[in-house]
């Protein structure tokens, strides 16, 4: 059952990420700029502190539990699941004024 729930998993994390391949086409319209900064810095200091923690010590102690004894069956079984078709973006980029 893990063994399962770990591939469905893997499946699903393989079409996000064909999804994020195919699915998305983006163009650059403008070039960016940064604006013109003048920064004039003098000095500084960081603050300083003291700090006083406590301790935590990890132990270790037997202790009796009832557990329920679970017994599992497995058979096949065919079940429908759901298909994806991916279709990507137009290849040729689009016309900008």
């Amino acid at each position: 059952m893990k063994t399962s729930v770990a591939v469905v998993g893997g499946l699903v994390a393989a079409v996000v990420i064909a999804g994020a391949v195919y699915l998305i086409d983006i163009d650059q319209t403008q070039e960016g700029s940064l604006p013109d900064v003048d920064v004039s810095v003098e000095g500084g200091e960081l603050p300083k502190f003291d700090a006083e923690v406590g301790s935590i010590e990890m132990t270790e102690e037997e202790v009796t539990v009832e557990v329920p004894k679970v017994e599992v069956t497995s058979e096949e079984e065919t079940v429908t699941v759901p298909g994806i078709s991916v279709t990507p973006p137009d290849e040729e980029p689009a016309q900008t004024e």
